[in-house]
């Protein structure tokens, strides 16, 4: 599956580049910046490839612009998720194995389960969910997802704004696979 993601961009990079600076740099940056906060934000929602659209971020914007769009969107989609799993019905929409992982979790974890999956796909999401319908508190939600989200925002902003200025779209790509790879491994061997 891999493979049929990557060949295509080593097969057509110089195009995929020239689509890519041609529509940026027709494209107002604040309208880029919008875009992506809320494709960010939305995540909570729909399969945003998030970690993606932060490396875009980084290289469409640079490196300071698309770390602050990058955690904004990010941030906002935390928050939607923690007030959906206020609402009394949150609780049934995870799937009763993933709540049983987000409790246990928990209890292991304590509130820095915020902070320890807020960079692994799916659980990030299920996490800001779980927290507010744990009754986790706003305020304490609120500075360690936002802590979390920007450390997640610099490093995906950093690759992707690395990755513009050696003009190599197949980089920004492969660090945005990398980067939650990483992170699912080190939580995985956490818990060993």
């Amino acid at each position: 599956m891999l493979a049929a993601i990557l060949v295509p961009f080593f097969l057509w990079e110089e195009p995929i580049l020239a689509w890519f600076e041609t529509w940026r740099t027709a494209t107002p940056s604040a309208t880029v910046a919008a875009l992506l906060a809320t494709l960010l934000a939305a995540d909570i929602l729909l399969p945003v490839p998030s970690s993606l659209v932060s490396t875009a971020a980084g290289a469409l914007l640079g490196f300071v612009p698309g770390a602050l769009v990058s955690w904004a969107g990010m941030t906002a989609g935390s928050l939607i998720g923690y007030a959906l799993g206020r609402g009394a019905a949150s609780a049934k929409w995870l799937p009763e194995a993933d709540r049983v992982r987000l409790e246990r979790a928990r209890v292991r974890y304590g509130d820095w389960l915020v902070i320890v999956f807020r960079s692994v796909p799916v659980l990030a999401e299920a996490s800001a969910v779980f927290a507010g319908a744990s009754g986790m508190t706003r305020g304490g939600f609120l500075t360690l997802a936002a802590l979390a989200n920007l450390g997640i925002s610099l490093a995906y902003a950093g690759a992707g704004a690395f990755a513009a200025g050696r003009e190599s779209f197949l980089l920004a790509f492969a660090a945005a696979i990398a980067l939650p790879g990483i992170a699912m491994l080190l939580l995985r061997r956490s818990h060993t």
